[in-house]
């Protein structure tokens, strides 16, 4: 009996090893496909983190991108209506001067300082402070302007000595201030000169 017994012994531990030997393998299987499931997963996540970092980045460009352009068509606008306002309070001192079309000058004028007052307006909330700082002191010098002439206007003949050197004061008192708006403008688009 020691012999059947032994055998039944050898068979009963081989066939426990055969099936401790497939549970094992399985589990092994089992064990390694999850850390691929957990491989794949993780690299997943890095990508999905990768593309969304690319995504913001992308979106901070196009940002910066359209805050520079609406910087840009602002300080085209106010430097254009900032010229164009001395140029019609310099148009209006020649009308004066020759007594005709005066006016019509002083339409155009109007017409001029208004579209100076909106895009100045528009400036404050559009352009940084240094900018700001600029453009309000052309805008002081404009309006000082403006009062004095539309007060010489008023008695042309009282005021005619005033009003024959008032152009020189425009060149000489208002143009550097809308000069320096412009430099400061340059400054914050980036450009070079």
């Amino acid at each position: 009996m020691g012999a059947s017994w032994t055998a039944l012994l050898i068979a009963v531990v081989g066939v426990a090893g055969t099936l401790g030997a497939a549970l094992l393998t399985q589990s092994r299987a089992d064990r390694t496909k999850r850390m691929e499931l957990q491989a794949a997963a993780e690299q997943r996540r890095e990508e999905r983190g990768h593309a969304e970092e690319l995504l913001r980045a992308e979106e901070a460009r196009q940002r910066r991108r359209e805050s520079l352009e609406r910087r840009r068509a602002c300080c085209v606008a106010l430097n254009t209506a900032a010229r164009q306002y001395l140029t019609e309070m310099t148009n209006h001192l020649h009308a004066l001067g020759r007594g005709e079309g005066v006016a019509s000058s002083l339409e155009n004028l109007e017409a001029a300082r208004s579209a100076f007052r909106g895009s100045h307006a528009e400036s404050q909330m559009i352009l940084p402070n240094v900018v700001s700082r600029a453009s309000g002191a052309a805008k002081e010098r404009l309006n000082e302007a403006y009062g004095t002439l539309r007060k010489y206007a008023a008695d042309p003949a009282t005021y005619a000595e005033e009003l024959s050197t008032m152009e020189a004061g425009l060149h000489q008192e208002v143009w550097p201030s809308v000069e320096a708006m412009m430099k400061a403008m340059r400054a914050d688009l980036g450009v070079e000169d």
